[in-house]
């Protein structure tokens, strides 16, 4: 086992092991994220859903079958660990709040994200879907619809997405340049980057 899928094997052991995640241990859930040293992609959303957590598998609903039909690959491709890591800023369900799921915890991915990126050197694409991440790893404080406005500010290492919830359809309605521009590009640079 090399270096680094040993590393990841520890950070793995560590946020179960964590007492931060007491509560989830004690309900038997496990981390929800994917990390590979050979990945090529990282895909950084906001925190699994409830389908996500039950099931152990990410994006494992409706919004991982449009992230899947935007980025232009099948879903055998999507799920290959050596080609996308999947990281949530948060990577345990975090509830339900009075108007959808709860945020992700602070702290959480400034906590867990650099090490498990320093185990996967083969990163040549990040996409930050949601303002979540859009933040944290850009540091912006403009809107959402304003930071994927500028999709092409951050290429080609960093792509900023819409979350493809279908709950998001009024937004793409008012956004035609969102389908017609970035997704296109979106198509390209995963193109690139698995290549």
């Amino acid at each position: 086992m090399s270096g680094t899928a040993s590393d990841l094997e520890r950070i793995r052991s560590e946020i179960t092991a964590d007492p931060d995640n007491a509560w989830a241990a004690a309900a038997n859930y496990q981390p929800i994220y994917v990390a590979d040293a050979a990945a090529r992609i990282a895909i950084v959303g906001q925190a699994p859903g409830r389908k996500a957590q039950e099931s152990g598998i990410p994006w494992n609903d409706a919004s991982g079958a449009r992230l899947i039909d935007w980025l232009g690959v099948d879903e055998t491709t999507f799920r290959d660990a050596s080609r996308f890591a999947l990281l949530p800023m948060d990577f345990y369900y975090p509830g339900k709040g009075s108007h959808g799921d709860l945020p992700p915890r602070r702290g959480f991915a400034a906590r867990w994200h650099p090490r498990i990126l320093q185990a996967m050197p083969h990163i040549q694409l990040t996409l930050l879907i949601g303002s979540y991440a859009q933040r944290h790893y850009l540091g912006t404080r403009e809107s959402l619809t304003a930071t994927v406005r500028r999709f092409p500010d951050y290429l080609p290492a960093v792509l900023p997405l819409v979350h493809p919830s279908p709950l998001n359809f009024r937004w793409l309605a008012k956004n035609p340049w969102y389908e017609a521009e970035v997704l296109p590009q979106l198509r390209q640079c995963v193109r690139a980057a698995l290549a």
